[in-house]
């Protein structure tokens, strides 16, 4: 009889991709690169590599043509990426090939694009015949221009919500960036018709909206980005010297270090929270307890460890900036604290005071 335990295999498993993928960005994403790509250049041999590791398909089940590890191992990917400041859309097409996977049981290759991005926009979808027909606007999605298909949710006039995987090529596409340099492009989709292959109704995660899915992506990048701006910040003041002293030895300076370093002590709780709530009852609310508390502490965080850098942390010298600049575009995308922040106080208005603080204290918001 086998003795082999499900449980220990998953979790070697999970560990085994996290190594190759710490080992590949490491050894990868160079500061010629990220410049490059800051420049507009795709880079394709690592997308190429990103891919035949399987990480894009980290979240999709084997039945389905993926890796399955499960989402709260696989999610710990993007924080890697965050960290690395990968400048490629592997959290758009993680967390989209999972709920395609979900909602048509098939694995979609090649990069993905995933929208819509920003609170109050809405794609509209009505049956043309045995075909659909959109209607809509949508800025700021993610590399819209290079990605092989748009993952976008779409309403109809009743109400529901769809999945709809559009080629690329799809609509017309205005190209924009953000403050971190990547691609937000504005997706115009007035009278595209979609075959009925590509329209499938939302699974549970995003079924009223692209936006929880994408602010827990954008959270585990934030983690991930400010836990290197950080290290960035933490070397600095070991290796530089004022007044004969490293100025790690000033007073001021380990005051400041010490509260950032809390920030991200608490943020990353809150992430590790939106992470493990995927798949279960209350994931939404999770997910607004997380983008609130990160995108909180980017300002202070990105002010400190600019501020101990000096008129350096500002240059294009230092990689700082690939982080903090990522980290100021992050914060706004997929709806900032603000929005989060009133989601948190819908729920908490509907359910009373008692209710929050139990879901505070086990994570659970049912």
């Amino acid at each position: 009889m086998s003795t082999t335990n499900p449980a220990n295999e998953t979790a070697e498993m999970s560990a085994i991709v996290l190594e190759q993928a710490e080992r590949l960005f490491r050894g990868e994403i160079t500061k010629e690169r990220l410049e490059a790509a800051d420049g507009g250049a795709w880079p394709a041999e690592l997308w190429a590599a990103i891919e035949e590791n399987g990480l894009t398909l980290a979240m999709v089940p084997e039945a389905a043509g993926g890796v399955g590890l499960p989402a709260a191992d696989a999610l710990k990917l993007l924080r890697l990426s965050g960290y690395h400041t990968l400048p490629l859309p592997l959290a758009e097409t993680m967390v989209g090939a999972a709920l395609w996977a979900e909602a048509s049981g098939e694995a979609v290759g090649g990069p993905l694009a995933i929208g819509p991005t920003a609170p109050g926009e809405q794609l509209l979808i009505a049956k043309s015949g045995s075909d659909w027909k959109l209607a809509g606007t949508l800025t700021r999605i993610p590399w819209a221009a290079q990605s092989a298909h748009a993952l976008l949710h779409a309403r109809d006039a009743a109400g529901a919500g769809y999945l709809v995987l559009l080629p690329q090529g799809s609509g017309r596409i205005e190209p924009r960036a953000n403050i971190g340099k990547e691609a937000r492009d504005t997706l115009m989709l007035d009278g595209v018709v979609v075959p009925a292959a590509a329209v499938r109704p939302a699974p549970a995660a995003c079924r009223e909206g692209m936006l929880a899915a994408g602010a827990l992506v954008r959270t585990q990048q934030m983690v991930g980005a400010m836990e290197r701006a950080l290290d960035y910040a933490l070397a600095y003041v070991m290796e530089r010297k004022q007044f004969g002293r490293e100025l790690a030895k000033f007073q001021a300076i380990q005051q400041q270090l010490a509260e950032v370093a809390g920030l991200y002590a608490i943020s990353s709780a809150a992430a590790d929270g939106a992470r493990e709530a995927w798949g279960r009852p209350g994931f939404e609310m999770s997910v607004a307890l997380a983008k609130a508390r990160v995108g909180e502490a980017v300002n202070r965080l990105t002010d400190v460890c600019h501020q101990v850098h000096g008129a350096m942390g500002y240059t294009q010298e230092l990689p700082l900036h690939f982080a903090t600049r990522r980290l100021w575009a992050w914060r706004e995308e997929f709806g900032n604290e603000t929005h989060w922040q009133r989601r948190i106080g819908e729920w908490a208005c509907a359910n009373g005071g008692e209710a929050l603080w139990r879901a505070l204290a086990e994570n659970r918001f049912e």
